[in-house]
């Protein structure tokens, strides 16, 4: 896919943890962790919003694009 999630990297520079994220945006962690591990097909923004005011961060430290194949190291 082409849109890569980086939600780990900003729980590890905020040292915080899955389940915490998760209870303080709302959201249960099997869902989030579909959405850390890229495996979501669509996110609300209103969940974005919630996850950036918890992690105190802009959309963009959060999602990037990649070119196809780039995040899938079979490919290379």
């Amino acid at each position: 896919m082409p849109i890569a999630v980086d939600i780990d990297v900003m729980l590890a520079k905020r040292k915080m943890s899955v389940g915490e994220l998760a209870e303080r945006v709302g959201i249960t962690p099997a869902n989030l962790a579909v959405l850390k591990n890229g495996r979501a097909k669509a996110v609300r923004f209103s969940t974005l919003a919630a996850l950036c005011e918890v992690l105190e961060c802009q959309p963009g430290d959060l999602l990037r694009w990649e070119t196809e194949g780039a995040a899938d190291p079979t490919m290379l």
